[in-house]
């Protein structure tokens, strides 16, 4: 299985409409925005500069914006919809008996995700290596 579900420490009552609210599942961090019928998670935060993405708001578009450098990111999907590049993480949610529960990787998946893009990046840095002598 690609995700395992933990339940988080907020629940439906407790999140209030279209504002990003901090929570904890399985020791890690995320913020949960309740926008309509739907459940966002997303990394708590922002991937340009780290600054907390639940202190930022949502705009009338249902962009999740950050605090710090007003870049905006759609929580379906954690892509930044005003241009500059970032990808925010987005997590899978599952609503189960009225609890909240968010999927993280597995940490073998990740383990050999991460290894198998150390060795990407080893093997094109030899590729660079090459390509400075000449």
């Amino acid at each position: 299985m690609l995700y395992t579900f933990h339940k988080t420490t907020a629940t439906l009552a407790s999140l209030a409409e279209d504002k990003p609210t901090e929570t904890t599942t399985g020791a890690k961090k995320v913020c949960l925005l309740k926008r309509a019928d739907k459940i966002f998670a997303f990394a708590a935060l922002c991937p340009h500069s780290g600054a907390p993405m639940c202190d930022g708001w949502v705009d009338p578009l249902g962009r999740v914006v950050c605090p710090l450098h007003k870049y905006r990111f759609d929580p379906a999907n954690g892509r930044n919809t005003s241009g500059e590049g970032y990808k925010m993480t987005t997590f899978p949610v599952e609503i189960r008996d009225g609890a909240i529960y968010v999927g993280l990787l597995n940490t073998l998946w990740q383990a050999e995700n991460e290894r198998l893009n150390t060795d990407l990046n080893a093997r094109d840095k030899d590729k660079d290596d090459d390509i400075d002598r000449w």
